[in-house]
């Protein structure tokens, strides 16, 4: 704290912060703090970018180490009033913990900064960038001072080559062995080269110390320069770093009036001077010799090596370059000393790295952290993980010559070595977080565009290979892909790799290699199936919610033919894809309302509750349905469980012409609908008039008949031309714990089936339901509505993590039910009879190939609590005893391997989908699974595999001059909890008609071309 001021307040003037309107920030600091006479007991800094630029513009407060965030110019009236004179921190302006609930108010308390250690980032954000004396006051210069003095140069380059420093340009070669190179080097002239080019798309690294530090890099190349002997260093900075251009402009010239960059710098007799080189923004510059040519005046192209510019360099006279960060680091090394340096990091990655968080991460920013720290701690606990809950799908590093990190890289440690192992690169230290909205094909796409666009066209491997690749890539992602495409990107990439005469160019096909070694399956759907699972690639679907159905429905077709009041042919286009409407506007987890566009406005559209009121509409009506069917084919279809995937493959067979009938085990047809949903979430009398409506396609529904006790499979296979065995997963898994098989374990799927079967359960007063699923939540609620008065639920992993529908989540706490996160059952208590659960307690390890951490019990945590009754509901399983185990391939998790095209088992003619293949799962995912099974059986029995959908439906055009406005959705009727928790009537009450018409004309219409 400088004499004579209370408060230092450092006003963050990143670029980040500046495009936020930071200066009108600063000015209404100063204004305020004028106005209340308070102006000369506070000193006021411009700092470098803080790092969390997503929190900006931000102010840190000494002492008290107080951070404001999200600031606005109004906001600054209240802080100097309550902070500055009154002593009280302004708590609303501080970060808020989602996790705790709480507010932080201490920088390093935060978690996006407490996993740090800054090195290089040291003064980011502390100092006035444009002060010189600040920087001097925090140690600057003395280093310099030091090594000019004492040190041989020898002892220097030594000194950097015994901290272990490797380029944190992206090469990762040791630094001060390249410094030993250029010293050993004879010659008179010597040059040493920052590369501050950073050229890769999203990295801001360079950029941002440039701007907050600009001194630490001055005094990391005079080091250097005395070093390997040389009078003159260049920095070449790209043209697109005005203000980094600007700022480190200025350091170089008050360099300069302080005698550090002169003539016989201290008295030393070393001389040594700056210049800035500012380059056109060329990719390729960024590559060590095509930035020489480029600062001696000539075209951007790399030269051939050997030889190497530590023989013969800038204007062919020994040179190193370093990046910006290697040059940042050099000033703490020789400050303390190359061991305090090895202190951090690991054996062969000493010391720290910074990145540039950016994409779908929440805290973008630059951050620094200990070489060997691993990639999930990085976009989990300093990133604050995925944007909107989305799951993590790669993390892209090293830009265009980099690869991508999978989930199952999340426990790697980030290194040189570690990432090498895994296909990827340090790289300069871009780190671009990608998640499952992000298609992969799309990503490889555009990184060869840019590399493309940015080759010099020098060599052929690069200007000719990239371009073919290119153009692969774009017919791809257009549904143009053909078979071979794949292995056509592979040979070239290879060819370029071993071919190309730059590391730019040779590196150049690395995201395409990567992203086909990690997400093969999505080239080929794009290739065979003209899909693209994340909805990017507009050329191969209708909109992004249509393409995230598994049934593939047309969303905004149905949605608007509700505005248009045509709720009949809204029912029927849905039927076009999907049999069930009624029942998949009430149980259907709508990922279409995860990729509505809607949501980057205000919220997604209620897609499941408009097509519930569709069908609510229609089946209310009690007309008959009319679809439409082919004449007889004379052939017989077998299907082997009346579930949504076996009716739907059914009625979609029947309409076709087939001869179908369906063989249910049980005495009514609708299997996990009708046995494993509760009533107040699926009403009976709705499901029924659906599966009504398949029989009258022509369905025919065999009941109380078990295939290899009432009829023998082999007969089957006689009386059909085919087989679709959709039998589901319709055994509850055993938590595989002492004491559950005593009394009162009563399994989750079997005991909602026994309660939707209508028989009587004797229910616990004290009720534990093991797991957070669907089932669970189900059991929970159930056994509530049956009069238990004390319900919990257990579960292994944090609330927001249980894979239940969060409205069902919601609900059920509204009804009282307790749930317990991070605790799982050790042992089941009694005598005879359960009497209580010993548990321990949790807490999240390494990561799991999911992207979430792993659970890991607590030493000596266990605990009792007791209960009368257990519901264990943590999956379930198949059974097929009618086929004979060494007659079909199974998993070990006893469920049908089928291939990917024709959806047949290895067994001629027998057909698998739902669950039976996917293990539990969706009702829309066992909806599609039996579409797509009656496509490939209609093609097996010789058809076109073109189903019968019915007439055409003409769609309203797009209003193309309607005004878009935020409105959030309109809500439905619900039953209150009281009302709800002792009966099984349905809660929601569905949408009137014209909230219905309101709600649909939010749609933004995104089929429209």
């Amino acid at each position: 704290m400088e004499k004579g001021y209370k408060y230092q307040l450092h006003v963050c003037f990143g670029a980040g912060c500046i495009s936020s309107n930071c200066k009108e920030v600063k000015d209404a600091l100063v204004e305020a703090l004028k106005k209340h006479d308070f102006d000369e007991q506070v000193l006021v800094h411009e700092t470098g970018c803080i790092g969390a630029c997503d929190l900006g513009p931000s102010l840190l407060i000494e002492p008290g180490n107080t951070y404001y965030i999200k600031l606005e110019p109004e906001d600054m009236e209240t802080i100097v009033m309550e902070h500055i004179i009154g002593g009280k921190i302004v708590q609303e302006k501080c970060y808020f913990n989602k996790d705790t609930n709480q507010y932080i108010h201490k920088m390093n308390k935060i978690p996006f900064f407490e996993k740090q250690k800054k090195i290089v980032l040291a003064n980011c954000g502390e100092i006035d960038f444009s002060s010189i004396d600040a920087y001097i006051a925090r140690g600057g210069y003395v280093a310099m001072e030091n090594v000019l003095k004492d040190m041989h140069p020898k002892e220097v380059y030594q000194e950097v080559k015994d901290s272990g420093l490797r380029g944190r340009g992206g090469g990762g070669f040791l630094t001060g062995l390249k410094w030993e190179f250029a010293a050993r080097s004879k010659s008179d002239v010597k040059y040493v080269i920052c590369n501050a080019d950073e050229g890769d798309p999203g990295a801001f690294m360079d950029r941002s110390l440039l701007e907050g530090d600009p001194h630490a890099v001055i005094e990391g190349m005079v080091i250097a320069g005395y070093a390997i002997g040389a009078s003159k260093g260049y920095v070449y900075v790209r043209a697109e770093y005005p203000i980094a251009v600007e700022r480190l402009d200025a350091a170089i010239e008050k360099a300069r009036a302080y005698g550090l960059l002169a003539e016989d710098i201290m008295g030393s007799g070393f001389s040594f001077d700056i210049e800035i080189r500012i380059g056109a923004g060329a990719f390729v510059c960024g590559e060590e010799t095509a930035l020489m040519n480029s600062i001696e005046g000539r075209r951007g192209e790399p030269r051939q090596k050997p030889p190497f510019p530590s023989d013969k360099g800038l204007f062919n006279q020994p040179s190193i370059i370093n990046n910006v960060e290697t040059f940042g680091n050099i000033p703490p090394i020789m400050r303390h000393g190359a061991k305090w340096f090895t202190g951090f990091g690991t054996e062969k990655s000493t010391g720290t790295k910074v990145f540039a968080l950016a994409g779908a991460i929440n805290n973008t920013g630059i951050v620094e952290v200990p070489m060997g720290i691993t990639l999930g701690d990085i976009v989990y606990d300093i990133g604050g993980g995925v944007k909107n809950d989305k799951k993590f799908k790669a993390a892209q590093t090293g830009g265009p010559s980099g690869g991508c990190l999978t989930s199952s890289c999340l426990n790697t440690p980030v290194d040189y070595d570690s990432l090498k192992t895994k296909g990827a690169i340090m790289g300069s230290g871009g780190l671009i977080v990608m998640d499952e909205d992000n298609c992969m094909v799309d990503v490889a796409r555009f990184f060869m565009e840019f590399v493309q666009e940015e080759s010099c066209g020098k060599c052929v491997p690069c200007r000719l290979g990239t371009k073919r690749m290119l153009e692969i890539l774009e017919r791809i992602t257009k549904g143009e892909g053909e078979e071979g495409d794949i292995e056509k990107l592979i040979e070239l990439g290879e060819s370029i790799k071993e071919t190309a005469l730059c590391g730019l160019g040779q590196t150049a096909p690395n995201p395409v290699l990567s992203t086909i070694r990690e997400f093969r399956e999505e080239y080929e759907e794009h290739i065979r199936d003209k899909k693209c699972r994340a909805g990017v690639c507009a050329d191969l679907f209708i909109s992004p919610c249509q393409n995230a159905c598994p049934a593939g429905v047309n969303v905004p077709g149905y949605i608007s033919l509700i505005s248009a009041n045509r709720v009949r042919d809204a029912y029927n286009l849905i039927r076009k894809d999907n049999p069930f409407p009624a029942v998949c506007g009430r149980v259907c987890t709508h990922p279409c309302e995860e990729k509505c566009r809607r949501t980057q406005l205000d919220e997604s559209l209620a897609i499941r509750d408009l097509k519930r009121y569709i069908a609510d509409s229609i089946l209310q009506s009690d007309e008959p349905f009319n679809d439409l069917k082919f004449p007889a084919k004379g052939k017989s279809i077998g299907i082997i469980g009346a579930g949504p995937s076996g009716l739907t493959c059914g009625y979609y067979l029947a309409r076709l012409g087939y001869d179908v009938t369906v063989y249910e085990a049980l005495s009514t047809a609708g299997g996990i609908l009708r046995y494993g949903i509760p009533e107040y979430r699926l009403p009976r009398d709705l499901l029924q008039k659906e599966i009504r409506s398949i029989e009258q396609a022509g369905v025919k529904i065999v009941l109380n008949t078990e295939v290899g006790i009432d009829v023998a499979f082999e007969k089957l296979k006689e009386d059909h031309d085919a087989i679709y065995v959709a039998t589901g997963t319709q055994f509850s898994n055993k938590i595989n714990v002492k004491g559950e098989e005593l009394k009162g374990v009563y399994h989750g799927l079997d005991f909602l089936k026994d309660i939707n079967k209508g028989i009587e359960v004797t229910l616990g007063k004290k009720v534990a339901v093991i797991g957070g699923g669907n089932t669970a939540i189900d059991a929970a609620r159930v056994a509530v509505r049956l009069g238990s008065p004390e319900v919990h639920i257990l579960y292994r992993r944090n609330i927001e993590d249980m894979p239940a529908e969060e409205r069902e989540i919601e609900e059920a706490l509204e009804e009282g039910i307790v749930i317990h996160t991070l605790v799982t059952p050790i042992e089941i208590l009694g005598d005879a009879k359960i009497e209580s659960i010993r548990l321990a307690r949790l807490e999240p390890g390494k990561f799991d190939t999911s992207g979430r951490r792993r659970p890991q019990v607590i030493e000596g945590s266990t605990f009792d609590m007791d209960f009368d009754m257990v519901i264990p509901a943590v999956s379930q399983h198949s059974d097929l005893p009618f086929i004979k185990k060494d007659e079909v391939e199974m998993t070990k998790w006893g469920t049908f391997v089928v291939d990917d095209k024709s959806k047949m088992t290895n067994i001629d003619g027998v057909f698998a989908g739902g669950d039976v293949v996917r293990g539990p799962d969706t009702v829309i995912w066992a909806i599609a699974d039996g579409k797509d099974a009656a496509i490939a059986m209609d093609k097996y029995l010789g058809g076109d595999g073109v189903l019968n959908t019915g007439e055409d439906i003409e769609i309203p055009k797009p209003d193309s001059d309607a005004q878009v406005a935020e409105h959030m959705r309109f809500e439905m009727d619900c039953v209150c909890p009281e009302d709800r928790k002792d009966n099984f009537n349905e809660i929601s009450k569905g949408f009137h008609r014209l909230n219905a018409i309101a709600e649909s004309m939010r749609c933004l219409r995104c089929d429209k071309r």
